[in-house]
C-alpha cells in the first residue's frame, strides 16, 4: 500500500515512514510513566536509564560490538561529524592527514572542509565512472601522517556499494583507523563483513524516528567530544539523551533485523523492473554500478530535461522522488557525486533518484514508470 493512498513514494533513501511498533516503543517515554532524566539517580531517572541501556545493548548486539562502544547521537550527520572531527582533533599527535573520497555524503565532506580550515590535510580519492572506489587507490593515498580513512559503505545517491571489506583490510594493514558511513546500508545489506573502527548509523533510514542516530567507536580510539557539558554517553557527547527517540531506534533495529534479508530479496527484482522500464525511455541512462548497487536504488538520467522541472512535474503527478541527497535539496548545483564520476553536464543535470521501500509494490513501480515516461516526453517537448 502506498504511504499516501494515491501517491507513489519512491524516496526511501531520504527518509522512511516510522513503523507503528516503533511509535509504541516510544510512547512510554513521551508521557508521565517514563519522562525522567536518565542521569538522575531516583526511580524516574533510572527507568529512563534502563531504556538507554536496553537500546545500547540492541545496537551493540546488532553490530557484534561491546555495549560501551555505542554512542547515541542526533542522527547520521552528527555521527559523521563526531567520528571525523572528533578523532582528528583528539589525535593530532599521530598526524594531521585524513583520506576520504569525492563521493561521500556532505556530512563527511563538510567535516573535512572544516578540518582543512584548521590546518589538516585531506586527500579526496576519485571514483570510477560507476562511483566505485578501489581499495588500492585508497591505500595509495595513506601516508605515515594519516590518522583516519573514511569511505561510505554505499553511496546515498547512485547506490554503488563500495568494496568496504577490502578497503578496511588495506587501511588496517597500513596501521590507520577506518570509519564508514553505513546509514544507507544498515537496513538493507548489513555490516557483517565491515571491519570498521567507527560506524555511523541513523534511525530514520530504517523506519525509526528522525533526530536520533548512533556512532560505534572501537574501544581505545581517542575521540574529542564536539558537545561540551555533562558526562553523558561516557563523555563522548554531552547533553540529556533523547530517550524516546533512542527507544524507538532500538525497536526499529529489532524489527529490521527480523526481515532485512527478506526485504532486500523482495526489493531487488522491483528495482530491476523499474530500471528496465525507465531505460526503455529514449536516451535514458543508468547512473551507478549496474550490479554492485543497493537493492532499492534506481538513479537514471534523462538527457534533454532538467531534474528540477522533472521532479516538480512528477510531484504534481503523484510521484515522490529526488535528485540526490535530501540534505542538498533546493540546491541548483549538479550533484557532486555525478560530477566526481565524470558524467557530462546533460547527465548530471537530468538525474533522478528513485528509492524503494517496505511499502513499494509492483503496481506502484509500473505506474511510476508510466508517469515518468509521460513527464519526460512532456518536458522534452517544451525545451
Amino acid at each position: 500500500m502506498s504511504i499516501m493512498s494515491d501517491r507513489i513514494y519512491l524516496d526511501y533513501a531520504a527518509t522512511t515512514p516510522m513503523r507503528p511498533e516503533v511509535l509504541d516503543a516510544m510512547l512510554p517515554y513521551l508521557g508521565r510513566a517514563g519522562f525522567g532524566n536518565p542521569s538522575s539517580l531516583h526511580v524516574d531517572g533510572q527507568r529512563a536509564k534502563h531504556a538507554l541501556d536496553h537500546a545500547r545493548g540492541v545496537l551493540a548486539d546488532a553490530l557484534g560490538v561491546q555495549f560501551s562502544e555505542i554512542t547515541f547521537t542526533s542522527g547520521g550527520t552528527e555521527a559523521d561529524n563526531a567520528a571525523i572531527v572528533g578523532v582528528m582533533l583528539a589525535n593530532r599527535g599521530r598526524g594531521n592527514h585524513m583520506v576520504t573520497t569525492q563521493v561521500e555524503h556532505e556530512a563527511v565532506l563538510r567535516s573535512c572542509r572544516f578540518l582543512e580550515a584548521l590546518g589538516f590535510d585531506i586527500t579526496y580519492v576519485a571514483p570510477n565512472e560507476y562511483g566505485l572506489v578501489s581499495a588500492e587507490s585508497v591505500a595509495d593515498a595513506v601516508t605515515g601522517r594519516t590518522v583516519l580513512v573514511s569511505v561510505m559503505h554505499a553511496n546515498n545517491e547512485v547506490g554503488t556499494i563500495q568494496p568496504i571489506a577490502d578497503i578496511a583490510e588495506a587501511v588496517h594493514r597500513a596501521g590507520t583507523w577506518f570509519h564508514t558511513d553505513a546509514v544507507q546500508t544498515f537496513g538493507l545489506i548489513g555490516l557483517a563483513t565491515v571491519d570498521a573502527d567507527l560506524i555511523s548509523l541513523s534511525a530514520h533510514k530504517i523506519y525509526g524516528p528522525k533526530g536520533v542516530g548512533a556512532l560505534y567507536v572501537r574501544e581505545g580510539i581517542p575521540m574529542e567530544s564536539l558537545l561540551h557539558g555533562g558526562a553523558q554517553e561516557r563523555e563522548r557527547r554531552a547533553g540529556t539523551e533523547n530517550v524516546a527517540g533512542i527507544a524507538g531506534f532500538a525497536r526499529a533495529v529489532e524489527l529490521m533485523l527480523a526481515d532485512r534479508d527478506a526485504l532486500a530479496a523482495r526489493l531487488t527484482p522491483l528495482r530491476d523492473r523499474l530500471i528496465n522500464r525507465l531505460l526503455a525511455i529514449d536516451g535514458a541512462v543508468l547512473n551507478g554500478h549496474p550490479t554492485k548497487r543497493l537493492p532499492n536504488n534506481v538513479n537514471v538520467s534523462f538527457p534533454g530535461t532538467e531534474a528540477e522541472a522533472l521532479l516538480m512535474a512528477l510531484d504534481l503527478a503523484g510521484v515522490s522522488a529526488s535528485s540526490g541527497s535530501a540534505c542538498t535539496s533546493g540546491s541548483i548545483e549538479p550533484s557532486h557525486v555525478l560530477q566526481a564520476m565524470g558524467l557530462d553536464d546533460g547527465r548530471t543535470r537530468s538525474a533522478i533518484r528513485f528509492t524503494l521501500g517496505r511499502e513499494t509494490t509492483i503496481d506502484e513501480v509500473d505506474r511510476a514508470a508510466a508517469i515518468v515516461e509521460r513527464v519526460v516526453e512532456s518536458q522534452r517537448s517544451i525545451t
